[in-house]
This record gives C-alpha cells, structure tokens and sequence, in this order.
C-alpha cells in the first residue's frame, strides 16, 4: 500500500477514471462530490466517501479537485467551507481543472495563507487517455510539489512535465486547447468545403487522415463526423470557456476571434453538452 493518503474531489466523466488508475495503482483514496450520487462508481471500485470537503481537506495528505471551472474551482478551495476550512497544514492540493492563470495564483496564496501547498496540474486529453492513464500533465508550482506529486502522475499519464511557477501549467493548457479548437474547427471547415464541393465526406476524411495533415485528434473525429453523432469525450462548452479565458488573457492571434465567435455561436446553438466535433454539426447549419 502507498504511504501518501489521496483525497478527490470532482466525479465526472474525467475525474471517476483517473481515481479508479490510482486505486488500481494501490492507493487509498477517499473521495467527495458535491452531486453525492456521482461518487458510487469510484466507491464500488474501492473509494470510500468523506462527510465534506473540509473533511476531505483535512485527512488526506494529497488532495486533488477535477471541476469545470474557475468559480467551482474556487467555491471548492474556500477557506470558510471548503477543502482549505479545516487543519491543512503540510498538505499538497492539485488542481488538475482547467482554470485561468490568475485563479491558479489565487489558489496558491490562500494555500500559503493555510500552509498547505498548491500545485496547478491540469490534463491534456479526454475522456479515453484519463481511463488509459495516458494524459499529458502540465504542472505549475515548486520543484519540491512536483516531485511529491510525481510518482502520483505516472498512474494518470504518459507524461508530466514542470513548466514554472504557478500560472504556468494553466498557460500552457490554454494555448494546447486553443491548438486543438484550431484543429477541430479547420477539420470541420475542410470537411464542409469539400462535401459542399460535391466530394463524398469519407473520401475526404481518408485523404486527410492517410496524408500529412492527418493526426491523432483527425482520426479520432472521424467516426462523429461520418455518423453525424457527437457524444462528449470534450465538450464543447468547455472548449468554449477554454477559448474565453485564452481571450481573457490577452490571446489576440489573427484567427483566436473568428475562432472563438465560432464557439459562441455552437454554444449557443445549444450544441454545448455535445463534443466539440459538434462544431461540425453547427457549420453544416
């Protein structure tokens, strides 16, 4: 059995995954979600269930938080009734959400302020790679964080890198989402073209996926845009948000407006809780 004691905190279709490769790996975790119904999957699988978060907070020595946002981000790490409440001195918190560079910070101080320590860690890849164990860790923090953290990472990735301090490893997340998004959307935009074109849409997608353009993310699509069918490995409400904080932070490259007006208009299309392939899907409106 591990020594380190692992609490988490954020169920959903990434987080339940990634517990389940920790319990697997022999750790004891313990875990807590706001929608309580949600922590069943990862208790048949070995979890047990906290009260609360202060709770959570206090009995774990690593605590990790999966959520969508910046707000449930910092509605989880309050120091009045959230993981940061309770006795948390020498405790590490990683955040393995996606959240601007300056909620990362913000973390941070009120970690310090408990002297608990904080480590940003957020993923690249979805749903697949959390369940394969093969997701790219982007972490921001103190050398000393990481190399606790990191024998922890090698059961959720294939690869974890320190980038710098705190705010760092949520650049980095921001500028890999807005590649993807990029991608997606120059998928979807050829893929129409042609078709409006009068060219089958599976001839296209072979020619882009056996020539050099081709790639992982291009071959992964592929089934969604054939079938006309887009369930969530990454939704594209998400990816919506992701764009927004990239904007937020100053992100004005010749194609982040067009591309994140694109996403607006998905989202608000009602195509949010859909992958964001849906894009696709929007275009073709």
């Amino acid at each position: 059995m591990n020594r380190e004691r692992i609490g988490w905190t954020g169920l959903g279709n990434m987080g339940t995954p990634m517990v389940k490769n920790l319990l697997k790996a022999g750790y004891t975790v313990e875990a807590f979600n706001r929608t309580r119904e949600k922590e069943q999957e990862a208790i048949e699988a070995g979890a047990t269930s906290a009260a609360d978060l202060k709770t959570l907070g206090a009995n774990n020595d690593v605590v990790f938080v999966m959520v969508s946002d910046d707000e449930a981000s910092k509605e989880i790490f309050s120091t009045e009734n959230g993981l940061l409440s309770g006795d948390v001195s020498g405790r590490l918190f990683i955040n393995v959400s996606t959240v601007s560079p300056d909620t990362s910070k913000h973390i941070n101080e009120l970690c310090i302020s408990k002297k608990a320590t904080f480590l940003e860690a957020p993923v690249s890849g979805s749903v697949k790679p959390a369940q394969d164990g093969t997701l790219i860790i982007l972490a921001g923090g103190e050398k000393s964080d990481y190399e606790r953290a990191e024998p922890i990472f090698k059961n959720l990735s294939k690869m974890s890198v320190l980038l710098g301090a705190v705010g760092t490893g949520a650049s980095a997340k921001l500028a890999i989402n807005y590649f993807l998004a990029l991608t997606v959307q120059g998928l979807a935009e050829t893929v129409q073209f042609a078709t409006d074109s009068g060219v089958d849409a599976a001839d296209m997608l072979n020619i882009i996926n056996e020539g050099a353009v081709g790639s992982a993310i291009t071959k992964l699509k592929t089934p969604s845009i054939l079938n006309n069918d887009f369930p969530a490995a990454f939704a594209l409400k998400h990816m919506f948000k992701d764009l927004r904080l990239a904007k937020e932070q100053q992100l004005n490259s010749p194609l982040s407006t067009p591309l994140y007006e694109s996403f607006k208009a998905a989202n608000n299309d009602g195509l949010g809780n859909s992958d964001l392939m849906a894009i696709y899907k929007h275009l073709k409106k």
